[in-house]
């Protein structure tokens, strides 16, 4: 039996949409299908939470063709877009991919316009998160729902990372209801809750002083994750004991470090910059606390607790699909510092109720978050029939 070729289009291989777009390619059947991941930005180092470098290793390790095309970026460019999308309508015409994948919003954008360009039979679209949220102008909100409404005539099958970015997909009228499947990433999952000896060899690793409480979050520092909502949070607990840890990089890391410092946090606030050892240095920390201003569904959270880590997210997005009130997790609003502060020094100071939601947050990640699940939604995606009106390919000039 014949493989199904299918590529897969991401701005990045990095971070939380890099993680499920790899791990999705890797849960499926290498005797049924032959995956190529199309990427930009292939060389251009590790992301913040150890993510890029290492999912490029980790996509040959698994036998798996990745493609660079540097000029698919995430800022909007408009001379890099036009090659990007020129490169992109060659590749799959060349390539004669029966199904293409795009994750994110640019990739997801080119992609699908390359797609419809080079007649790739199937499209499928995951929606991470959406490049429209509150904290846009009305006129930028607008634009982009618009863009995106005219890319769903262009797509057969709609994925969502979590309930919530679904039903916003749905609501927006950006995917149709009857296309769109709800899909969690794959969490590798740990045995069981770290104990002493890794709890001791994180701290060491992250040169945590001794007999402090830590709380910590893992990302990329800049706007989207809300940094500076994170660091006034801690300096707004009104207590010594705590030590505050960053795990990731980003444009805004001075801008971070220097407002810890103005808030008083000197020797109690670090920035552990990238890391290739993430999942060893969470058992390190007692409070995984996240601020972010918009999310799909954060992977730092689930990764969290998998670890058996209790956790206060802001309630933004598909954070909700795993964060229940009281039940695995707490939730506050973003932009909220001193909510966010509350949240966190009752986790610290209540932890037998801390204890509860980190394990009830463990048995929901096991249950939902599993390669076969990931596997199956994909499978599914790729095989049924198209929903689109078949088109023909748009003759193009093949990439040099």
């Amino acid at each position: 039996m014949s493989r199904r070729s299918v590529a897969v289009v991401i701005t990045r291989l990095q971070a939380g949409a890099g993680g499920v777009a790899l791990r999705g390619a890797q849960a499926l059947d290498p005797e049924r299908y032959e995956v190529t991941i199309v990427a930009g930005d292939c060389g251009a180092g590790a992301d913040s939470d150890g993510s890029g470098d290492g999912m490029l290793a980790r996509a040959a390790a698994a036998g798996l063709q990745v493609i660079s095309v540097p000029e698919l970026v995430s800022p909007i460019s408009p001379g890099n877009d036009r090659r990007a999308l020129r490169q992109l309508t060659g590749l799959l015409a060349q390539g004669g991919y029966e199904v293409i994948h795009t994750h994110s919003a640019k990739a997801g954008a080119l992609g699908r316009l390359a797609a419809e360009r080079a007649g790739t039979p199937r499209v499928v679209h995951t929606f991470h998160g959406f490049p429209f949220h509150e904290f846009q102008s009305w006129p930028r909100r607008t634009a982009y729902i618009g863009i995106e409404r005219y890319l769903a005539r262009r797509t057969d099958i709609f994925l969502a990372v979590g309930g919530a970015v679904a039903a916003e997909a749905v609501r927006r009228g950006i995917a149709v209801p009857e296309r769109i499947r709800v899909i969690n990433p794959a969490i590798e999952q740990s045995a069981g809750p770290a104990g002493p000896a890794a709890r001791a060899t994180a701290r060491s690793k992250l040169g945590v002083p001794v007999g402090c409480k830590v709380v910590g979050t893992v990302g990329r520092i800049d706007y989207q994750k809300a940094p500076e909502t994170f660091v006034d949070a801690i300096a707004g607990l009104g207590r010594d004991d705590v030590y505050a840890i960053w795990i990731g990089d980003g444009p805004m890391r001075r801008e971070m470090e220097a407002r810890a410092a103005r808030r008083g946090l000197h020797g109690r606030f670090l920035c552990a910059g990238h890391r290739d050892d993430v999942p060893e240095l969470l058992p390190g920390l007692d409070v995984f606390a996240m601020a972010s201003r918009y999310e799909g569904l954060p992977c730092a959270v689930a990764e969290a607790m998998t670890a058996g880590l209790p956790v206060v997210a802001t309630a933004v997005n598909a954070v909700p699909d795993v964060v229940l009130p009281g039940e695995t997790g707490l939730l506050v609003s973003p932009e909220r510092p001193r909510q966010l502060a509350g949240a966190i020094n009752y986790l610290l100071d209540e932890p037998a109720d801390a204890a509860r939601m980190a394990m009830a947050g463990r048995l929901l990640i096991a249950d939902k978050f599993s390669s076969s699940s990931l596997a199956t939604v994909l499978e599914a995606a790729y095989d049924s029939s198209p929903g689109r009106r078949a088109r023909p390919p748009v003759a193009v000039a093949q990439p040099a």
